[in-house]
């Protein structure tokens, strides 16, 4: 059965193939691969904005501490160039979903995009092994100005009967 061309596959009424049987009788039915590259870059994007949130939190951190931890310049260098890698990610993995890419016209452009996207995912990943790499814990942060402890607030029980309004 040559599944390339077609042979020994079921077809429709308009000619098209639908599915290819194997001798054994399972079916198999041809990948839509504009599904299947929707799929991959929506599961891309998920990554890349829980990414996107982790370098925020950080760069926030990085900003509360202040100029006295000693890698705050390249924590900061680090967690932009990230952010800004991360967002030209984002913007062409939403460009590469919008194209056909059964249109043979569009592959050069498309495989461009997404060399181009693989790239800066792979930058991405480098610039956040340094970031962990210089990044510090809480606990550990070195301050010449006094540590201001801020309490837990205090959660009072609620009544049994919420009904009760007061009176008797």
């Amino acid at each position: 059965m040559d599944r390339l061309h077609g042979e020994g596959a079921a077809l429709n009424k308009l000619g098209n193939i639908e599915a290819l049987t194997s001798p054994s009788g399972k079916v198999y039915r041809p990948i839509n691969i504009n599904h299947y590259a929707t799929k991959k870059s929506a599961a891309q994007s998920m990554l890349d904005v829980a990414l996107l949130m982790a370098n925020s939190s950080q760069l926030k951190t990085v900003l509360y501490v202040g100029p006295q931890y000693r890698f705050y310049i390249p924590l900061i260098v680090l967690l932009s160039l990230s952010i800004t890698l991360q967002v030209m990610v984002g913007l062409l993995l939403i460009f590469i979903v919008k194209y056909d890419l059964n249109d043979v016209r569009k592959h050069a452009k498309l495989n461009r995009m997404n060399n181009i996207a693989t790239v800066c995912v792979f930058f991405t990943v480098l610039i956040n092994i340094f970031i962990t790499a210089l990044g510090f814990e809480g606990h550990t942060i070195r301050s010449s100005s006094p540590v201001i402890a801020v309490s837990e607030p205090q959660l009072f029980p609620l009544p049994v009967d919420l009904n009760i309004t007061g009176g008797v």
